[in-house]
């Protein structure tokens, strides 16, 4: 398969065997074929989605391989912008791919995204993902911003990027039952 047309009408069509050519032939194509699918991550049958999600992981650990700088940073680019999709499950399944190959790019896109309540654990875990000092600041600030139900999960980013965050203890040995504990007779 050699165009986006192809692919896509292949991933939305019954044959199994044209939907599994096609996410096989996704990443060969690179960065101009992430806009003709990404919609495709929203659509209403399980089997579509899912084909979708295979051949832009296809296409994204394709281009984040070793030494191929310029194929990632145009793959980046072009999930940066499905970012825009109206559909909450679309970006939020491109948050996650960009924390496979996002870089300092892609930190003011996700960054935006931690104000929307549906979307902001997942940017946050993918600034988490993001190496660098750029999502590492972005993750500093947003500890200042973000409304105070959410400031211990951007504490706890902070952390597990080697930050020491004062004020926000960890949450993770918290109970979240009520225990009681009997004494020994």
């Amino acid at each position: 398969m050699n165009s986006n047309a192809e692919i896509v009408a292949a991933l939305k069509g019954k044959d199994d065997k044209q939907r599994a050519e096609a996410i096989h032939s996704a990443p060969a194509i690179g960065a101009p074929v992430v806009p003709a699918i990404a919609p495709l991550l929203g659509d209403a049958n399980v089997e579509v989605r899912r084909a979708a999600r295979r051949a832009l992981e296809g296409t994204v650990h394709h281009a984040a391989r070793t030494g191929i700088g310029k194929e990632a940073g145009a793959v980046e680019t072009a999930l940066i912008a499905a970012l825009g999709s109206d559909s909450v499950a679309v970006r939020r399944e491109v948050l996650w791919l960009l924390s496979e190959v996002g870089g300092d790019a892609s930190v003011p896109a996700v960054s935006a995204l931690l104000g929307n309540p549906e979307l902001r654990e997942d940017a946050r875990c993918v600034l988490q993902r993001i190496p660098g000092r750029k999502s590492l600041n972005a993750l500093k600030d947003a500890l200042k911003t973000v409304p105070a139900d959410f400031k211990p999960n951007v504490a706890e980013s902070l952390r597990k990027r080697g930050e020491k965050v004062s004020g926000y203890p960890s949450q993770r040995l918290v109970p979240t039952k009520k225990t009681a504990v009997a004494s020994p007779q």
